[in-house]
């Protein structure tokens, strides 16, 4: 097995809740790959970090994800689709694609080919052409993506999940610039966004210090993510909260917070199209 960084170990605590998502009755979705894919740490993270909700976030957020990518249509001119810290995402492999699509997984390397040990071990193909892109994304990994035929020419689906929230506000605001910047016009991203207040609201400050002390701190989120995203070159689209319509409506086991309080807990998912960069 080939040896992970602490943060890497988030990508088999996401698996565990896919795995364990997927045997429900009511399952949003089923990811037959993910109980394989979760070991040797996701369960025991999923334990441990069992309180406040991100269980059914997880889920939730894994669902309308895959609803934006199952949303697109050829007129829609996307044919190709960037998973940003892919971890141990199997989309390529269970979800049913567009014609045409082509599907990049960024990570690190060690990842990527631990992933790929797994994926063979238990034979499986993906629907989509899938390459794979060994990057870090506090570096300059743009060429990278370029080299394994990424065309910054041609419209864009940019994923990125479960990956700001370990960024500083500086590296975040570049990586969205930068996706930007790579985007033609039409290119569109999916991405989820921590609420500013639950890193400043006392009540997180266990599981933040816990976070921290295993090597995975949450650094970054925003009250004002459409502010945000506009300053990176991004127009929302669509703003949600879980428990929203369309966001796990009847999963979500909390009050959804208006969007006027400002002081409230909150995690964001998010659509936006590219607007004026290029």
């Amino acid at each position: 097995m080939t040896a992970l960084r602490p943060v890497s170990y988030t990508a088999q605590w996401m698996a565990a809740a896919r795995a364990i998502e997927s045997e429900r009755q009511d399952a949003l979705f089923v990811d037959p790959l993910a109980r394989d894919l979760a070991v040797p740490h996701g369960f025991e993270l999923l334990e441990k970090y069992a309180n406040g909700g991100l269980q059914p976030f997880i889920c939730i957020r894994t669902k309308f994800l895959d609803d934006g990518i199952m949303s697109l249509r050829p007129r829609d001119g996307i044919e190709q689709v960037v998973l940003l810290a892919a971890g141990m995402d199997t989309r390529a492999f269970r979800l049913d694609w567009p014609d045409g699509v082509v599907v990049y997984e960024v990570d690190h390397d060690t990842l990527i080919e631990e992933k790929q040990r797994r994926l063979d071990l238990l034979g499986a193909r993906p629907k989509v052409p899938r390459r794979t892109v060994a990057a870090d994304l506090t570096t300059q990994w743009l060429p990278d993506l370029v080299r394994a035929g990424f065309d910054p020419d041609r419209p864009t689906l940019w994923i990125v999940e479960a990956v700001t929230f370990f960024l500083t506000h500086e590296q975040a605001a570049e990586l969205f610039t930068t996706l930007a910047d790579a985007s033609a016009a039409g290119s569109r991203l999916e991405v989820d966004i921590l609420g500013g207040a639950i890193l400043r609201n006392p009540f997180s400050r266990s599981f933040l210090d816990a976070m921290v002390a295993d090597g995975r701190p949450w650094r970054f989120g925003t009250d004002e993510p459409e502010e945000f995203l506009a300053r990176t070159g991004w127009k929302v689209r669509e703003l949600k909260q879980p428990g929203e319509p369309g966001a796990g409506e009847q999963r979500w086991p909390y009050q959804v917070q208006p969007k006027d309080r400002r002081s409230a807990n909150r995690l964001w998912l998010i659509r936006a199209e590219v607007v004026g960069r290029r």
